[in-house]
């Protein structure tokens, strides 16, 4: 049996499904091929396709019209259109009896190849609304990472037994195998070490009403070294190169600026911190491998306490002022104790297993399962 994992999207998605490739890469029922759009992306899919050397990975390009790519970039994307590349590539999809997609745009490809079985991986752990969007529905799998959200999924009723599989958390089975040396060494001085992660949309993220006041705090800090490592998607009209708004910021010695390398979606940050700061970035739950403290930031006013797209503002201290930055940090590290429990047991609702390196090693092995689960579904008799 064909099938394909296509990347349209930024690097940080590759993670959260190559695993499963490689284990379905592994089977002799099934040929595997990764489709790309993106030079990028394909040298990515294929370094990390190396950490697998028993599977049988195939590698294709996806054609993708110049002008449509230049035209794109020229109005700050910095990938090629994602329908209109579906689109060009329907003859090439056609020859595949299922594609397995992180991402909701390949939806698509149900209106140009109805026959086509789509499974999706998603590309994170449960966090805001977004996790429970409602074309989720119109999948034929879906792999679910936690029984919180299998739960909510269920009730909401965007998957049904028999079209779902709950258990492993590919990106940790990658974490595994890259291991060796442990996180990076970043600073010459050793401090707290603080991760400021924020998200990309502006309508959720601190980095527009926020951004520049945390950096400045930190900037002046003797206290605290800080990694600045935001959502991939953040500056992504200008990977390559350093924004000119955080120029000023460059060469600080206690402050390291990542805007979109693979570090900063293979967990190296997350395991080189000692707080997390953030705002809805589903990083968090990955931070929580290792239990620390976390602190948020709320930008917009959002009455989010008893909301169930904000479970992860539980975790720590939450801020309507940057103004109150030293206090939270301070608070966040003393009182840790405070949020512990809770943040032990939302990591166990994403991902099944305790927060511990022992836990994160159970939810990479349960890997080989979601693949086993999604393999049976793909060679059993299609049923309605």
């Amino acid at each position: 049996m064909k099938i394909v994992f296509p990347y349209l999207a930024q690097t940080h998605q590759i993670p959260h499904s190559l695993p499963i490739a490689a284990a379905l890469a592994s089977r002799p029922e099934f040929e595997v091929h990764i489709a790309c759009s993106t030079a990028e992306q394909e040298s990515l899919a294929r370094r990390l396709a190396a950490l697998y050397p028993q599977a049988r990975l195939q590698f294709d390009r996806l054609r993708v019209n110049p002008l449509s790519y230049f035209l794109h970039r020229l109005g700050g994307k910095g990938l090629p259109p994602k329908k209109r590349t579906l689109a060009a590539n329907r003859d090439y999809f056609s020859q595949f009896a299922a594609a397995l997609v992180p991402e909701r745009t390949s939806l698509r490809l149900r209106r140009l190849l109805p026959e086509l079985r789509l499974i999706y991986t998603q590309h994170g752990p449960q966090g805001r609304g977004i996790t429970y969007a409602p074309d989720i529905a119109q999948f034929d799998y879906v792999l679910v990472h936690g029984s919180r959200c299998e739960q909510r999924m269920l009730a909401e009723g965007l998957i049904r037994p028999g079209h779902y599989h709950c258990g492993g958390y590919p990106k940790f089975d990658l974490l595994q195998r890259l291991g060796g040396s442990g996180p990076p060494a970043l600073f010459a001085q050793a401090r707290p070490t603080v991760l400021y992660n924020p998200h990309f949309l502006p309508e959720l993220s601190s980095w527009p009403g926020m951004g520049r006041q945390v950096l400045d705090y930190f900037a002046a800090s003797p206290d605290y070294n800080l990694i600045f490592a935001p959502h991939l998607r953040l500056f992504d009209h200008h990977r390559g190169r350093l924004p000119a708004e955080l120029r000023r910021y460059q060469g600080l010695p206690n402050i390291h600026l990542d805007t979109g390398s693979e570090r900063s979606i293979d967990m190296s940050y997350v395991l080189a911190a000692d707080l997390y700061l953030g705002d809805v970035s589903s990083q968090v739950a990955e931070f929580l491998v290792k239990p620390r403290p976390c602190l948020f930031l709320n930008a917009h006013g959002v009455a989010w306490q008893d909301s169930p797209d904000y479970l992860f503002w539980h975790l720590g201290p939450v801020l309507d002022q940057v103004s109150g930055l030293d206090a939270g940090l301070k608070l966040a590290r003393a009182r840790h104790g405070d949020w512990l429990a809770r943040q032990q047991t939302y990591f166990q609702e994403c991902f099944g297993v305790d927060a511990s390196e022992t836990g994160y090693r159970a939810a990479a092995a349960a890997v080989a399962g979601a693949a086993e689960a999604i393999a049976r579904f793909l060679l059993e008799p299609r049923s309605t």
